[in-house]
């Protein structure tokens, strides 16, 4: 395995420390708290969005039926991962985590915990190959059965947006119709501290994040059906009951199905 650096930052522990979870070094507080200082709302952001995928998962198992999940671009486990959430609803569901950080390899044990009906599994492979990924998922998950494709967070590591367009129709070529692509992603145009600290943040040296306007995280969803309301500012997409006005964070995501 490689050797994990905890002399340097890195983002999917800092990630990890915005969210309240301690798989991370004095290092990525260090950074965390620098970004922090920049933009407090960075925090927010991170639990906005993990919130987001808690209730799109509940909508894909308790209103859509959905029992298979693949997770590419894990990060560190933390709380309610994709499969506690599902599981929670439909003990029978199954679950594969891709991710190819030597870091979230390292604790991928977490991910593999599953109730006795369902099934989890972790696939060291990159976004960057949608092949490999479908075969390896197919060793788990029935892909002739409609499937949810998660990628939360992730597409903004990938610089050209032609490209991630690209890798999300590959990857939604290999599964059925009935399946849906849940996504969520940073996006420029409603906070202008959070652009500019993540601007300041990628010529830091460290891997980039590019945060996108709202009409190219809209393009993923080329040919599905939108699931109401839409892909919206994260915190706005079918809010918790008795949560009004929530306010719109540069975050935005949806959830689609394939016809």
């Amino acid at each position: 395995m490689t050797e994990i650096d905890t002399s340097v930052p890195h983002s999917a522990r800092i990630w990890n420390y915005w969210l309240g979870g301690k798989d991370n070094y004095p290092v990525d507080e260090l950074a965390g708290d620098a970004y922090t200082a920049v933009f407090p709302g960075i925090s927010t952001i991170a639990r906005s969005s993990r919130a987001f995928l808690g209730r799109s998962i509940r909508h894909l198992v308790a209103e859509a039926g959905v029992r298979q999940f693949l997770d590419v671009g894990t990060g560190l486990p933390t709380v309610d991962n994709t499969h506690e959430v599902a599981q929670r609803t439909a003990p029978e569901s199954k679950i594969v985590y891709i991710d190819n950080d030597p870091l979230v390899l390292a604790h991928a044990r977490a991910l593999l915990t599953s109730t006795p009906e369902g099934v989890t599994a972790y696939e060291d492979l990159s976004l960057y190959e949608p092949e490999n990924i479908l075969a390896a998922a197919s060793r788990t998950l029935d892909l002739t059965q409609p499937t949810a494709l998660i990628l939360s967070g992730i597409l903004g590591h990938v610089a050209d947006h032609d490209q991630a367009r690209d890798l999300v129709r590959r990857l939604l070529a290999g599964l059925p119709s009935g399946s849906y692509l849940s996504v969520s992603d940073g996006s420029r145009g409603t906070d202008p501290a959070y652009e500019a600290a993540q601007d300041a943040y990628n010529e830091t040296g460290a891997v980039p994040y590019f945060l996108r306007p709202v009409d190219q995280i809209e393009a993923y969803f080329e040919g599905l059906e939108l699931v109401d309301p839409g892909v919206v500012s994260v915190p706005l997409w079918r809010p918790e009951p008795g949560i009004t006005d929530p306010e719109p964070i540069g975050q935005h995501g949806g959830l689609g199905r394939k016809p």
